[in-house]
């Protein structure tokens, strides 16, 4: 008997999460090693893992498909996976459409930065949270949404945060920068993202190799050894060695073998020793400000450098090699070690598609991954033939079967996380309208009455939630589903989500205080915006909803295609439809508002299959 999240997700809603602990940094809750899950109804690639004739990750048996799509509720599907939401825009203009061209369609389109909006919002003198802003605009409102929801997944895995009030807080430059670093490298090489991110302030700052110096025995002083250990073990390779499907290569003993130890970690620090920000003078001959320099790659510093021979996973580099050389033979040996294809295949599948892959999806992913190429079935193919092309692999993660096969696999689907959920009403209702320089309640959606979640900044290196985690006493941790997104799923953020989206969903921003609210901290913080903009900012535009008020049906089946992909079930439907029924026909607003608050808060909204 099928156990679909969706179902099990009812009555872990109905329990507000079924007990246990929250805390976002222990490990007892954590799954370290691979989760292997049933497989997926659609074709497999075999037992072995393996996935079909190398090259092109397709082949016979491989999953590979390049489906036309011409059902709206399976457009509205993709384009949950692929975008930060469907618009019904978006959604007629795929229909006869194949995943394919819509892919290689993305892959085309100019990028939209971040660093150019929070030089004007800075400019408007706004001075804090300027970094979300730009995030919110672009995720929100940009046309290369592939890019951006490809961004987003990146910084889940190469994290960067600042939380806390830090120098990534007060100097927000530096996540500029680093936002665009993502989106620049979203469709390149994964090793040539490495190199970057390793370069970046942000990551030197926040992982706290930016000034490491060489070690001094007369003064116990050591190379830091934090990034060392986290591009291991969270950026590339994990702490266990994995097949090409995911799974943990195990000893005589059966056990997992570990990929790395204390002695790895210390050779590896003496890398990125040398590593500070930028110093120099622009062409004025004026010394940089510091805004400058948290917005351009980190300096070598040679004297700071570890002159020593550096020894890990196996390898060495040679001593007084200098720090670029160093640099850039360390992330050719991390990024040739074979677990990288299946560790970051498995993290991409699981922020697209779903948190429970099975070992043949992941295993064709990587091979896409390993291979740089991606072949559709209609002979058309994208990616370099470089291992590490990001192109090819997201490809074969939104093309597999597994992905576009509607008839969901055991264990299939993921938690729709806090940002997507609001990503999705904006874009379907207040996508002309998206200016959160005038909206306080995004500025920070980290509180958990509000989202739980605020892009950028986690609470720790390990995301928002771990890839591993399974949720304790808990039915969907009964049957040992992996379910990352609940990790931020308790009795607090629940109802702070409800709360937040019904102050988007009811336009309660359409109000003289909060007006006011806003007017008072434009004169204190002496901002040149317009507090009058406030009433406007993502002012919903249900014209087309309201046109269908009269019909309850009508409506909830409007509404279940552009927001939960046709998935409301009839108890969910006729829940709403009564809800719709008992108010006024002529409060066509209300009955609007309540319908979406309801599809927004089903399970068959909040799970994403």
């Amino acid at each position: 008997m099928k156990r679909h999240i969706s179902f099990i997700l009812v009555a872990l809603l109905s329990a507000c999460g079924g007990g246990g602990g929250e805390s976002s940094n222990g490990d007892s809750n954590i799954n370290n090693n691979p989760v292997i899950s049933p497989p997926d109804t659609g074709n497999g690639s075999g037992s072995n893992g393996e996935s079909g004739n190398g090259e092109t990750g397709g082949g016979e048996g491989s999953g590979n498909t390049d489906a036309v799509l011409t059902e709206t509720k399976e457009i509205s599907r993709f384009l949950t996976q692929a975008s930060f939401g469907p618009t019904s825009q978006n959604i007629s203009a795929m229909q006869g459409q194949s995943v394919s061209s819509w892919l290689k369609s993305e892959f085309e389109k100019p990028v939209s930065l971040h660093a150019p909006l929070i030089a004007e919002y800075q400019e408007a003198g706004l001075l804090e949270h300027v970094a979300g802003m730009a995030f919110w605009k672009n995720a929100i409102g940009a046309d290369d949404q592939l890019r951006q929801r490809m961004a987003f997944a990146l910084s889940q895995i190469l994290v960067v945060s600042d939380f806390g009030e830090n120098l990534l807080f007060d100097v927000p430059q530096s996540i500029g920068y680093y936002q665009d670093i993502l989106t620049t490298h979203a469709f390149g090489n994964y090793r040539e993202l490495l190199e970057a991110v390793t370069y970046s302030p942000a990551m030197g700052f926040y992982l706290t190799y930016m000034g490491s110096e060489k070690g001094d025995p007369d003064t116990g002083r050591m190379p830091d050894e934090n990034y060392a250990r986290e591009i291991l073990q969270l950026f590339t390779i994990g702490l266990v060695k994995l097949n090409m499907d995911g799974s943990p290569v195990l000893d005589d003993q059966g056990k997992a073998i570990e990929t790395y130890d204390n002695h790895d970690i210390t050779g590896l620090a003496k890398v990125f020793t040398g590593l500070n920000l930028y110093e120099g003078v622009d062409d004025s001959g004026e010394e940089l400000e510091e805004t400058a320099r948290v917005a351009m790659p980190m300096q070598v510093f040679a004297e700071s450098h570890s002159p020593l021979e550096k020894s890990f996973l196996g390898q060495s580099i040679a001593a007084n090699t200098s720090a670029r050389e160093s640099i850039s033979q360390a992330l050719d040996i991390i990024f040739a070690h074979p677990n990288v294809a299946p560790f970051i295949s498995r993290q991409l599948i699981q922020r697209f598609v779903t948190s429970n892959p099975s070992p043949e999806y992941i295993a064709r992913v990587a091979a896409a991954f390993e291979t740089g190429l991606y072949r559709f079935s209609d002979g058309s193919s994208v990616g370099t033939k470089i291992r590490g092309d990001l192109k090819a692999t997201l490809a074969a993660v939104l093309a597999d079967e597994a992905a576009r096969n509607s008839s969901v696999a055991q264990g299939f689907g993921k938690v729709k996380e806090p940002v997507l959920r609001f990503s999705q009403w904006a874009r379907a209702f207040a996508s002309a309208n998206v200016t959160p320089e005038y909206m306080f309640e995004l500025w920070d959606t980290s509180a958990a009455n509000t989202l739980g979640q605020h892009p950028y900044r986690s609470p720790s290196v390990f995301n928002f939630y771990r890839p591993g985690y399974i949720k304790p006493a808990s039915a969907t941790g009964a049957v040992g589903l992996t379910m990352p997104e609940l990790q931020i799923l308790n009795a607090t953020t629940l109802p702070g989500y409800i709360n937040f989206i019904s102050f988007f969903i009811n336009a309660e921003m359409d109000s003289e205080e909060y007006r006011q609210e806003y007017a008072e901290f434009v004169e204190i913080d002496q901002v040149n915006l317009d507090p009058n903009q406030t009433i406007a900012s993502f002012a919903p535009d249900y014209s087309t909803e309201i046109a269908l008020a009269d019909d309850a049906a009508a409506l909830v089946a409007h509404l279940d295609i552009l927001l939960a992909s046709g998935r409301l079930g009839d108890t969910s439907r006729d829940r709403i439809i009564q809800a719709i029924n008992g108010i006024d026909a002529e409060d066509k607003t209300h009955r609007v508002q309540t319908a979406v608050l309801m599809v927004m808060t089903s399970p068959e909204y909040l799970v994403q299959l």
